[in-house]
């Protein structure tokens, strides 16, 4: 009997590999080029589509909401993923501890995780409401307030009570990681720090932050670009408001194209948001490569 050859076990592999790769080209892939070339098109709901060029690149320029949503995007993903992050490792770090129930407290933190996006925000937007959401319950009978606020309609309270809500769904997804990377310390580092005199908080410092460091580089990475693409959430509270002050560019972009019909100038927008995601994924890659050589 003949033995199989690599080219025989490559097409093999190749075959397996198709029924998982068709979807990914058809519902990914496919989409993503279709998007670019409308961003560079002047298409419109019920018009043709005609190729423009850079236009919606130069209206983008002068275009002050286009340029506010960035700043609410980069606002928000930056506190949204800052707050998940140390949120996140102080829960590790209380998980990774030996205590009862340990199986039972992983288990409930998951719940945020489990829950889509949608969901979240219908649930936090119950526990703002001003007539009966817990929030204001709880604050006035506290004596913290003396009347309701209207939490997501207040300029001064509303971006706030949307970031909250952010990183309280995200805060799982940092743990677990982090969770996982202090499983894979060495005990007897902290063996021979304690045997040295060291205490708690230089032990945290001189190992447990420095082992940590690559898992912490990529959960800020994926961090950045889920949050900068976040949609779902924001929508079911606000819808971009109260005045555009939590319009983030997905919403912008969802708005230009299902509000005002201009689906050439949103897939433009969704063509800036991807070069900026890309500009994320390759600096965190590159690093990557970086430590692994050295």
């Amino acid at each position: 009997m003949s033995r199989p050859t690599g080219r025989g076990l490559a097409g093999g592999q190749l075959r397996l590999l198709l029924p998982a790769f068709i979807p990914v080209v058809l519902l990914s892939l496919v989409p993503l080029l279709r998007g670019v070339y409308l961003g560079f098109t002047d298409y419109s709901l019920g018009s043709p589509i005609r190729f423009n060029g850079l236009a919606n690149y130069a209206r983008m320029l002068q275009d002050l909401y286009f340029w506010k949503s960035f700043e609410v995007g980069f606002l928000w993903t930056i506190v949204v993923t800052a707050g998940q992050v140390l949120l996140g490792l102080c829960l590790a770090l209380l998980l990774n501890r030996r205590m009862r129930f340990v199986w039972l407290y992983s288990t409930l933190m998951l719940v945020p995780w489990a829950m889509p996006p949608i969901i979240r925000g219908i649930v936090w937007r119950q526990v703002y409401d001003p007539d009966t959401g817990i929030l204001n319950t709880l604050l006035l009978r506290l004596g913290l307030l003396h009347e309701s606020v209207n939490w997501l309609s207040s300029f001064e309270y509303v971006i706030p009570a949307v970031i909250v809500a952010g990183v309280w769904g995200e805060i799982p997804t940092a743990a677990v990681f982090l969770l996982a990377g202090l499983k894979s310390i060495p005990d007897d580092l902290y063996e021979a720090a304690r045997i040295d005199g060291a205490g708690k908080w230089r032990e945290f410092r001189s190992i447990t932050l420095p082992m940590l460091a690559p898992v912490m580089a990529a959960v800020v990475s994926l961090s950045f670009m889920w949050n900068f693409n976040t949609f779902g959430l924001v929508w079911v509270l606000t819808e971009g408001g109260p005045g555009g002050l939590t319009r983030l560019p997905m919403l912008a972009a969802y708005e230009e194209a299902f509000r005002y019909g201009y689906v050439g100038y949103a897939a433009a927008i969704g063509n800036v948001m991807v070069v900026i995601i890309s500009i994320v994924l390759f600096a965190y890659l590159r690093v990557q490569l970086k430590e692994r050589r050295t």
